[in-house]
């Protein structure tokens, strides 16, 4: 029993260090092997493919050369990977070290599945963790924080790492010739064990919870357990402003994580679980799919914790043992590597559909829906590994972690109205999700270039994208700067466009701009600015027409709507446009009675931001609004450079 109390503890830990690498991970492949919307959607995930491809020879591998071995050289692998990924290399040194501790981390994991039958446990701890820390942090990584709080917390979360891992294979039970039969194990006061134990085939033990690992960290991650998604869910449903996400405290995102655990290390009867847990968890992405964010995330979670608790098969630990040729314990390693492969699948096609133009919000409900079959069709469940004592206390302490965690980061309110300003500072920059030029999030470079404005008008906003690391892009921005902001999703929920600004925000809309079926999503938001007795309109916008259509269509839209918008306000509009001055895309804006503000300082070349060659960021003002100290700052904080003016009002 204690050697599988070590094995939870280092999968737990194990799968917090692998998730960490991920993170770093996943925006590299888009930022320093290839860019987004430039290099071929193809590419770039046949690269992150090729990955998971060549760790389907680990349990081989594994078998070959013996579990403790090959498990240690990975761990330490993985371990001296998360810690100089620490060290924050950037460029091509982040993309390779990444790449190095994905390949030893899906080592592990193999190794770890040929020695843990019952990985259920261990997985859930390592998510609702990983979930907790991420919480606690404010969404920002310790990986790219750095500093002393990043090194003073992850090197004791290595450490802690390969100490169990390295007793979990020191202390690896023998193989004895012959196994008891199970009988029926007391009730605890969870009723775990209200059946009795089935022994399980050991050929079988622990390969559908493998074959899991890799769908629950997709769902986990992009719906059930993200904080970043919980922050953006908290702030929308106001009347003045329909669609639309303004701060908040995301108070039910420790009950994520409650009804997570629960669902993993509580029993009910199984019938009931067999038909509650699946259509929860299906249920749930499907809300997510239709962008129905606090539904979706609580449901996701508790039928996530639920399908994995049905793959928890109890064998007794002699028949687990009983594996003299290994074969057991490859197909389990076969499983781990085979469910991770369904990982970067999905998450490939999910985030390829908004370069390559296909709907994608069947991908998180099919990865639902393998799980819940999975879990439906499998043998009757057992009780927890973990003993009633422990269960109670990590229920009860990651849940009010994470419940901690969602208060720790207040985000600034709405400021008072004052006088009316002669001038207004404005910024319009593409933001790239808070990824500089090296592929590094640093959150402080951009804020640095918004310093001193007074609106900011930001593209490319982050709220959760499992693909960039699962960050609240625009609340992290929103707390550097001590600025409010309103967030307007264009593709799915959690990405799109944002305005910040010092002034009172009084009323706010979104218009989705025309995608013809594609995800690529784009929309203009217009908000309300109160200057002291008189009113401002600003429009945000990002335009991304679907591959092979014309911006035309997008920016005469975007006009429309900024004209009906204002309703003869004085208006500011900008954004990244994707369309240069002379292109009859931005003639629709000057048709529409706007002026280009930054006329009198062109060429203004933005893109991208490490060899300037062209002007697609631009601000667009009504007459009687001047513009001055127009400038595209030099920096490499994002791939686009940030324009900045002064508007003098009327």
């Amino acid at each position: 029993m204690r050697h599988r109390h070590l094995c939870t503890l280092a999968l737990a830990l194990g799968v917090t260090v692998l998730l960490d690498v991920l993170r770093v991970w996943l925006p590299s492949v888009i930022t320093l092997f290839g860019r987004a919307a430039e290099t071929p959607a193809e590419l770039l995930g046949a690269f992150a493919l090729g990955w998971f491809v060549l760790a389907l020879a680990a349990p081989g591998l594994v078998r070959r050369l013996g579990v403790r071995p090959v498990g240690l050289a990975a761990a330490g692998v993985l371990a001296v990977v998360r810690l100089l990924l620490t060290a924050g290399p950037g460029g091509t040194a982040q993309l390779w070290l990444a790449c190095a501790g994905l390949l030893a981390g899906l080592v592990w994991l193999a190794a770890a599945a040929a020695l843990v039958d019952r990985p259920v446990a261990g997985l859930a701890l390592g998510l609702a963790g990983n979930a907790v820390g991420h919480a606690l942090l404010g969404t920002e990584d310790l990986v790219w924080r750095g500093g002393v709080l990043g090194w003073s917390l992850s090197v004791p979360l290595v450490l802690a790492f390969l100490a169990a891992a390295g007793l979990a294979a020191a202390r690896r039970p023998g193989m004895p010739s012959a196994a008891p039969t199970p009988g029926p194990v007391s009730p605890d006061r969870f009723g775990a064990a209200s059946e009795p134990v089935r022994e399980t085939p050991p050929v079988a033990a622990g390969r559908r919870a493998w074959l899991l690992c890799g769908p629950a960290l997709l769902l986990a991650n992009q719906i059930a357990l993200a904080p970043a998604v919980w922050s953006a869910a908290a702030g929308t449903g106001s009347p003045d402003f329909p669609g639309l996400a303004r701060p908040a405290v995301p108070v039910l995102g420790g009950y994520a994580v409650l009804l997570f655990l629960a669902g993993v290390l509580l029993r009910m009867p199984t019938r009931l679980a067999r038909v509650l847990w699946p259509v929860a968890l299906v249920a749930g992405a499907v809300l997510f799919a239709t962008g129905r964010l606090v539904p979706a995330y609580l449901l996701t979670a508790a039928g996530l914790g639920g399908c994995l608790a049905l793959t928890d098969s109890a064998t007794d630990d002699a028949v687990a043992g009983a594996d003299p040729d290994g074969r057991a314990a490859a197909r389990r390693g076969r499983a781990a590597v085979v469910g991770m492969l369904v990982f970067a699948v999905a998450t490939v096609a999910y985030y390829a559909a908004y370069d390559l133009g296909y709907p994608n919000g069947w991908v998180p409900v099919a990865a639902a829906v393998l799980v819940a079959l999975v879990a439906f069709t499998g043998p009757p469940w057992s009780a927890p590994t973990l003993p009633d004592p422990a269960r109670t206390w990590l229920l009860l302490g990651l849940t009010a972690s994470a419940g901690l965690g969602t208060h720790l980061h207040v985000p600034p309110s709405d400021p008072r109205p004052g006088g009316p300003p002669g001038t207004v500072r404005v910024t319009a920059y593409n933001i790239r999700m808070g990824f500089g030029i090296d592929g590094r999030l640093d959150l402080d470079a951009v804020a640095r270039q918004l310093r001193g404005a007074d609106v900011v008008l930001l593209s490319e906003v982050d709220r959760g994208w499992w693909l960039n690391g699962g960050h609240d892009t625009v609340a992290l921005l929103a707390g550097r700067l001590g600025m409010p902001y309103v967030f307007a999703p264009a593709a799915d929920p959690v990405w799109g466009d944002a305005v910040l600004t010092r002034f009172p925000v009084r009323t706010g809309r979104t218009r989705p701009l025309t995608a013809h079926g594609a995800p690529t999503g784009a929309q203009a938001l217009g908000v309300t600015l109160d200057l002291g007795g008189r009113e401002l309109a600003v429009v945000a916008t990002h335009l991304q027409p679907p591959p092979g259509r014309d911006p035309v269509e997008q920016a005469r839209e975007v006009a429309a709507f900024a004209s009906e918008y204002a309703a003869g306000r004085p208006l500011v509009l900008g954004g990244d446009l994707n369309t240069e001055p002379d292109d009859p895309a931005f003639a629709e804006f000057t048709r529409a009675g706007l002026v280009d503000a930054l006329a009198a300082a062109r060429p203004l070349r933005t893109s991208p931001a490490d060899d300037p060659r062209a002007q697609i960021d631009h601000v667009l003002v009504s007459p009687g609004l001047t513009a001055a100290e127009v400038r595209a700052p030099r920096t490499e904080a994002s791939d686009h450079l940030p324009v900045t003016l002064t508007v003098t009002l009327p």
